[in-house]
């Protein structure tokens, strides 16, 4: 009967196990993939130069001053008000971290598995990761809250109704930006409701919300739209269900029993799923579909304060340097009407 390497007591006492040297694997996030952080944030950022807080100017009605006409007749020239400005404040987040210099000189030389610094900096930025997944797809509880950033669920509520039904979030009267959408009509997202994931409904919705917010003036300005290109957002109760179908209508899949994953579009855009989604965060929709158009909805960094790196002593240790990651911003959309939402209302 042989013996096992944990037996040979001398060979322990001597000899160290594969360290794996700077490298490690990390278990501790929560969520398959941050969409916010990740593939947002980084894409989509404006910087915007300076300022104390977020403006920008709509037209939200104008004067019937056209009409049809007889020879000579008299001229009646009518001017209004049709101009108001939207705007937001600036939010602010942080995470942070600390070493001691003595601790850096330990890990250091042959004695280093991984890098001790590279280790306390990716704990402090899964922080930030798992914060700004909560920013962007929630919202404050109340305009009380002078903290959070105002997410998806400020700029898009939902409705059962079909249509431009969505109006001024739960604990904010006043609007998004300060523009309420009782006062304001077109100040609204569009809403829809569906029961059954399938071509008759839930696909003939998608296709109706997004004909219906494809908005375009019909005089030449300068605008805030920078290129209209829509994503669409969704958790896996729907994207599951949608690649099952696709995979139904093809006679020949060959040997691959998932070969329509990961490949699900609409108008030949992939359907992203949130993993964040799964957790049924709070005033999240049931099932729901978003559709973004980034020409109209940005995240808004203050200039220099995008993921701003600060190190300095920590007060009352003086072997110790504390670092801290910061960023200014707040999400911007500029015209609601180019976002949509359908949630599942069986």
């Amino acid at each position: 009967m042989g013996i096992t390497v944990e037996q040979l007591t001398d060979l322990i006492t001597t000899t160290q196990r594969e360290l794996g040297k700077l490298k490690w694997t990390d278990i501790a996030s929560d969520l398959q993939e941050y969409i916010a952080m990740q593939r947002i944030l980084r894409k989509r950022k404006v910087r915007f130069d300076s300022g104390t807080a977020i403006q920008w100017n709509i037209m939200v009605d104008y004067v019937e001053s056209a009409k049809n006409v007889a020879l000579w007749a008299p001229d009646a020239v009518n001017v209004g008000d049709a101009m108001k400005t939207a705007n937001i404040p600036w939010r602010h987040c942080t995470a942070n971290y600390a070493v001691d210099r003595r601790e850096i000189k330990m890990n250091s030389g042959a004695a280093k598995i991984v890098d001790l610094v590279q280790t306390r900096r990716a704990q402090a930025m899964l922080s930030l990761a798992e914060l700004m997944e909560e920013n962007f797809w929630g919202k404050p509880a109340t305009s009380d809250d002078e903290t959070q950033p105002f997410g998806i669920q400020y700029w898009i509520t939902s409705h059962s109704s079909q249509g431009f039904y969505g109006g001024n979030a739960s604990g904010f009267t006043s609007g998004p930006g300060g523009l309420s959408s009782s006062t304001y009509e077109n100040w609204k997202n569009y809403t829809d409701e569906y029961t059954t994931i399938d071509s008759a409904d839930l696909f003939a919705k998608w296709r109706r919300a997004a004909t219906f917010t494809h908005f375009q003036s019909p005089m030449k300005h300068s605008d805030y739209e920078t290129g209209a290109k829509y994503e669409y957002f969704t958790n896996y109760a729907v994207l599951g269900e949608i690649e099952r179908i696709l995979e139904l209508r093809n006679d020949n899949l060959g040997n691959d029993i998932a070969s329509y994953d990961g490949r699900a579009v609409f108008r030949r855009t992939p359907i992203i799923w949130v993993p964040y989604f799964e957790s049924s965060p709070s005033g999240l929709p049931t099932n729901p579909v978003y559709g973004i158009n980034w020409g109209v909805f940005n995240p808004v960094f203050l200039k220099g304060e995008y993921m701003a790196e600060e190190t300095g002593k920590a007060p009352n240790q003086h072997t110790v340097s504390a670092t801290h990651i910061d960023c200014s911003l707040n999400f911007k959309c500029t015209n609601r009407r180019r976002l949509f939402v359908l949630a599942d209302g069986s």
